[in-house]
């Protein structure tokens, strides 16, 4: 949880996950959306690819990311959890047999 949470520190990182939200984008579109070097937005990535909250997908030379929400989901219940606060994951029509059993 701490590698996520560190990937979300930077503001630079929280908005390549903003602008992933949209859908999947190049490594080459989304670095050009910076004011940093193509260097600076390749390691912004690795934190990110990481930590899980983005999956990258190589085609040739390109490099298309996309947003893995489940895994910043996940990451945030555990943490609200800590706190103890009662939050679950709404249901979004997965098999989930707890949703399914009736007393």
């Amino acid at each position: 949880m701490s590698t996520i949470f560190k990937a979300l520190s930077d503001p630079t990182r929280r908005q390549v996950l903003q602008h992933l939200q949209q859908g999947p984008l190049g490594a080459g579109e989304l670095a050009d959306l910076f004011d940093v070097s193509k260097p600076t937005m390749s390691a912004h990535f690795a934190v990110l690819v990481a930590a899980g909250l983005i999956e990258p997908e190589k085609q040739g030379r390109t490099i298309t990311y996309r947003l893995k929400l489940s895994v910043l989901e996940d990451a945030l219940l555990m943490f609200a959890q800590t706190f103890g606060l009662q939050v679950s994951r709404p249901e979004t029509g997965k098999n989930n047999s707890s949703s399914k059993e009736k007393p």
